[in-house]
């Protein structure tokens, strides 16, 4: 039986103030944004800025584990929804690899590069761009560097393979990869069907999906948000892995290492009583 919530009159008008009052937020936070320069200190802030809206949203966040204090250091995980945008910088500071496409998103690709966001494109023909982009911003900054190199969301019901692309600099460099396994679960710990999870919590495109249930409707990036307010939020559960031993591995390689240690885990994780 499904224990999400079900919509009604109390939690669309609950949800609808938790809405306005973040849009508020935002607004008065905007002049800090803009005059922060773009680095440590607005990546610092980040974790302010992000920690609004999951109070709003009511998400909990459980981390296992500690991210390797090695710079420059690289940490990958699986992708669910738009909510790791805010869980990871609050949970550990850093900031993020994301793809180009975000960049042009109004309002969110301005407040994401002042937050130290690097955009990649990562189309064959730009590779080697973005690879150069990736490896001088992962090797110069003192935070983490996250990265999704599934390259979309997904429904939660698997992880996808990983796209071995910006590993190449791997190959020769001391950055450390470490992976991590991130999976959700209602706020009392239960756990969240893999319908339930698509329908509801996940937010993806469904034409990207490999395998298991397809949500029977697309919400934006802030309808998801509302969405989410109104069901009265989820936990992120964190599992920090030790980073494997990549010396001698190609980028393929690689990226086959860390997705077979992270989907083992998730897939251990999300459905474990």
């Amino acid at each position: 039986m499904s224990k999400v919530r079900k919509q009604n009159v109390f939690n669309t008008c609950g949800a609808a103030i938790k809405f306005s009052l973040f849009w508020l937020l935002v607004v008065l936070q905007l002049p800090i944004i803009l005059l922060l320069p773009r680095g440590r200190a607005s990546v610092w802030y980040m974790r302010i800025f992000m920690k609004f809206l999951l109070v709003l949203s009511g998400i909990k966040i459980i981390v296992h584990g500690n991210l390797s204090k090695h710079r420059p250091l690289m940490v990958v995980s699986n992708h669910i929804s738009i909510f790791e945008i805010a869980t990871f910088p609050v949970a550990f500071g850093g900031s993020f690899i994301a793809k180009k496409e975000v960049e042009s998103w109004p309002l969110v690709g301005w407040v994401a590069s002042k937050f130290g966001v690097i955009f990649v494109d990562r189309r064959p023909s730009h590779a080697k761009e973005a690879l150069k982009l990736v490896q001088e911003t992962v090797s110069n900054v003192k935070y983490p560097m996250f990265l999704f190199p599934e390259g979309t969301t997904t429904n939660g019901a698997y992880v996808k393979t990983f796209k071995s692309t910006l590993f190449n600099f791997v190959e020769a460099s001391d950055v450390v990869v470490q992976p991590m396994a991130m999976h959700y679960r209602f706020r009392d710990g239960g756990i969240i069907s893999d319908e339930d999870l698509a329908e509801h919590f996940a937010y993806f495109n469904n034409s990207n999906q490999d395998m298991g249930p397809k949500c029977s409707r697309e919400r934006s990036a802030f309808g998801q948000i509302f969405h989410i307010m109104m069901l009265g939020g989820f936990t992120v559960e964190i599992t920090v892995m030790s980073p494997p031993d990549l010396r001698g591995l190609d980028r393929k390689q690689i990226a086959e290492v860390l997705h077979k240690i992270i989907s083992d885990k998730y897939m251990e994780l999300k459905d474990k009583k």
